[in-house]
């Protein structure tokens, strides 16, 4: 029986890869070790505001979170980190990581990106530890942050650039609604609600930063009121989030 259990518990001999549909799943599940149930990326400063107190206001807020900061900003990053580990190009993956870190306006927000990025990079490690983009990830002066992480374990699992957003856009958008579900506070069918809107509008979001890959000049991470909410939050006198 040992011996049946030490077999069962022993990784493959063969490497073969998920179909990229699972993969998806896999990397926008809730239970990836990075920590991004955690955080809720000012919704919980613009629901203490007043700003977000219903079904509606958090459609409103997520709409625009995903369609002012994540279709240009954080995917067109992770697609162009896609691009660069497929090329094992370290130049351009410098690159992307000084523009998200030079991007994040507060504390709590380089924090959030630095810490599952490399929350990323341990899981991958432990999951790949033979793989070359480690060696590639070896190449930046400090761990990557959330987006290029992000793209390397995809690109580490097969997944193209297009599979690649398609999952961190859900991830991200997974973790939000979890986190409209508490601090709202809203039922779970309104988050369904919230999660059926907002899909239907990530391909566009994917589409638009598919189109600004190779364009970082026009990348733009300017949400001003996202700022204000996020520097009120690291004083905010109770709460459930880190962000």
């Amino acid at each position: 029986m040992h011996t049946i259990m030490q077999r069962t518990l022993q990784e493959p001999e063969v490497d073969v890869a998920p179909a990229p549909e699972l993969v998806m799943m896999w990397l926008s599940s809730p239970t990836l070790p990075v920590g991004g149930f955690s955080y809720s990326e000012g919704l919980e400063a613009a629901v203490e505001a007043g700003m977000v107190h219903d079904e509606a206001s958090s459609l409103l807020w997520l709409r625009g979170q995903l369609q002012l900061t994540l279709a240009r900003s954080e995917l067109p990053a992770a697609a162009r980190a896609h691009a660069a580990c497929l090329a094992r190009d370290a130049q351009v993956l410098q690159q992307v990581q000084a523009w998200v870190l030079a991007t994040r306006e507060t504390a709590e927000l380089r924090l959030q990106t630095v810490q599952m990025g490399r929350s990323m990079l341990d899981w991958l490690t432990r999951l790949r530890p033979g793989h070359a983009l480690l060696q590639l990830a070896g190449c930046l002066p400090e761990p990557p942050c959330w987006p290029l992480g992000f793209a390397l374990g995809a690109c580490a699992l097969g997944l193209d650039e297009t599979h690649t957003l398609q999952a961190l856009g859900f991830s991200w958008l997974d973790n939000q609604v979890q986190a409209a579900l508490r601090c709202v506070p809203l039922g779970q069918s309104s988050g369904q609600r919230l999660l059926q809107a907002l899909s239907l509008e990530l391909p566009a979001a994917v589409t638009q930063a598919l189109r600004l890959r190779e364009r970082p000049q026009q990348w733009q991470s300017f949400s001003p009121m996202l700022a204000v909410l996020s520097a009120r939050h690291e004083t905010q006198y109770s709460r459930l989030f880190r962000s």
